[in-house]
Order: structure tokens, then sequence, then C-alpha cells
């Protein structure tokens, strides 16, 4: 018999029978950079004390782990991604096109994002008005008025006489990272509000929408976030990749430059690197709990509803991570850096993952 037709009839046969041909025995995890040394422990944790095997886990970024979660259900895609910012609208609508209909979200806690820099340099003390100033592809003309122009800016100390006279190089997550993402949200969207006539495109869009005039809404919302989202391209921001530990090393090898990453990072390292202050507050474990430290955010990983009861140790797994000896405020993560959710918080969510509640955004 023909060997090929041989393997397609076997095929075949295993589909009529109701077998799958192809299954796995290990929870398979991809995203985000950040959440992935907190991942990384919970399943190592839970390979060593329980009858399941240790989950594999892949650093993606968070939006190329959730564009791998989304690409339909069974063995081939991940059971749950990673992600150091929320799900998006139109990330759960792509989902469901290909038939992932019930996704669980998991809030582990909270992060703050550091710009870092050597010990060997100064210590640097930034506002988010200079983060923007610094980083923004277009930022609003120096002799005054309401235009832009190409960032001019060169050196830290075109933005501030206090700030090091160094060239501004700052090595940073990329577009597919939820780390960028909440980073030119909180950082960047902060300092360019500080500008009057920029804030009050927003207003002008907010009342646009109220007043029922979407398309003129949704350009002065677009022109909005072109202005503070954008990040320029001339070389003083440069793309590191999804290896937060790789930023690290290259603080050490050049102190002139400057990182991005999530906290956790910043506190396994801090024998290396030290954290600049953001509007006068220092990123401390406890400035971040406390919401003092104004760049922060969530973090989330979310679960494959269909493959439970499919892929074994995805409930057990859930268990492990939602449990106080692992999130709790004297748990293993806060030991990495995680920052804990309050109590209540930890109640809610740890409940609603038993019960497998799927997401509904509002």
């Amino acid at each position: 018999m023909n060997r090929k037709r041989f393997a397609a009839g076997g095929v075949l046969a295993l589909a009529a029978l109701g077998v799958q041909a192809a299954s796995r025995d290990y929870i398979s995890i991809v995203g985000s950079s950040t959440v992935y040394p907190f991942a990384t422990v919970v399943a190592e944790t839970f390979g060593r004390t329980s009858r399941f095997r240790t989950p594999k886990i892949e650093s993606t970024g968070s939006g190329g782990g959730l564009k791998l979660f989304c690409e339909g259900v069974g063995v081939q895609t991940p059971d749950i991604t990673n992600a150091s910012r929320r799900i998006k609208k139109s990330e759960v609508e792509r989902c469901a096109g290909n038939g992932v209909k019930e996704i669980v979200e998991v809030k582990i806690g909270y992060d703050g994002i550091v710009l870092a820099n050597s010990k060997q340099a100064p210590k640097m003390n930034l506002t988010r008005k200079d983060i923007f100033l610094a980083l923004a592809r277009q930022v609003p003309d120096p002799k005054g008025g309401s235009t832009l122009v190409d960032n001019p800016y060169r050196t830290w100390r075109d933005l501030d006489p206090a700030l090091p006279n160094t060239p501004i190089e700052v090595l940073g997550p990329p577009p597919t990272s939820g780390t960028r993402d909440a980073f030119v949200e909180l950082a960047m969207e902060g300092g360019c509000k500080k500008f009057d006539w920029i804030r009050q495109i927003k207003s002008d869009a907010k009342q646009a929408r109220k007043a029922g005039d979407k398309a003129r809404a949704k350009q002065l919302k677009g022109r909005y976030k072109g202005i503070c989202h954008t990040i320029r391209e001339d070389g003083a921001y440069i793309e590191a990749g999804e290896n937060d530990n790789l930023i690290v090393q290259k603080l050490e090898s050049n102190p002139k430059a400057v990182g991005i990453f999530g906290y956790s990072f910043l506190e396994q390292n801090e024998d290396r690197i030290q954290g600049s202050r953001v509007d006068g507050v220092e990123p401390t474990f406890d400035n971040i709990a406390e919401g003092r430290y104004p760049v922060s955010r969530a973090l989330y990983f979310y679960v494959k509803k269909a493959h439970v009861g499919k892929i074994p140790g995805i409930p057990e797994y859930l268990a492990e991570f939602t449990s106080e000896k692992a999130w709790g405020d004297d748990g293993y993560l806060a030991d990495k850096g995680l920052i804990p959710m309050p109590k209540e918080e930890r109640e809610k969510y740890a409940a609603d993952t038993r019960m497998l509640k799927p997401l509904q955004l509002n």
C-alpha cells in the first residue's frame, strides 16, 4: 500500500473513532516577558508539588502571546497567555472569530514600569513631561505656540539643566510588548497632557462624541494618540526585544543608557542598576503598592476555558497561582517583585477563577 495513503487513512480512522491524533500532557503558556518570571516560579512549584508535568512557558510579549492564544482551540494552540496589560476588545473579537469564545481573565497583581540605569552613572530624576519630550517622535515647538516639530532633543540636559549631559539613549520593548503599551499610556501620555493645548484635543474629542459627531471624535482622538503615543525612530529609542534580562546586561556595559522594564527586574538586579525617580517618587515596592508611583499597571493572564478538562492540570495550576502562598502579601511571588492586590481583590479573582467565570468587557 502507498505509504502516504496509509498515513492519511490512519488519521481518518482515528477521527472516525473520536480519538485525537495529537495530544499534550502539559500546559502550554505564552505571553508577557514581565509576567514570565512570576509564571515560571508558579510553574516550577506546580511541577514539584503536583502529579502534573511542569508547564512550558514562552516569553513572546503580551501582543504576540494574545495573537497565538486567539488562533483557535486545540492542542496546537496555547492554553494560557500572560499579559502586562488588559486584553483589548479587538483581541476578544479576534479570539471569538477563531472559535475561542470563553476566556477566563485572572488579574494577578501590580507592577511598576521603571526607567533604570547603571549604578556607575548618576541617578536620574525625571518627570513624565521629561519622558515625553525625550522619546516622542514630534514635540511642541520649544519656541512656543500650538505647533509640533520633529524631536530636536539630543541630550538629557537639553530637557533640564539638572539632568546629565549625556545622549538620550533608551533601550525599551518592541510594539508587541504590553510593557510598551502601558509605558506610552502612563508615562508618555502622562507627560503629553502637561501641555494645555494637547490636553484640549482630548477634551474636544469627548465633546464631539457626546454631541454625536463620531467622525470628528475619531479624528481628534487619532490626532491626540498620534502625538502622545508615537515614539521617535531616529535612534534615541532602541527596541531591545522581549528579553528584559538582556536590557539589564546592556545597561551594565553602557552606563550612559537607560532601560525600560518591569519593577521585578529592577528588584532582582538592584546590585547592578538603579531606578529613576519619576515625578519625585522612587520606584519601590511600597510606593507602587500604595499608588504613589505614577507609572504602574495591573498584570494578567488569560485561560482558554475550552481547554479545561482536555489538557491535564489547568484547574490545579490556576489554584496554585491564586493561592495565598503564591500571590498573597507574604507569598513567594512577592519575593520575586510582584505587588500583591488587596486581599478583597485577591479573594474576588480567586473565586472567579475557581468558577472559570468568562471575561465580560464593558
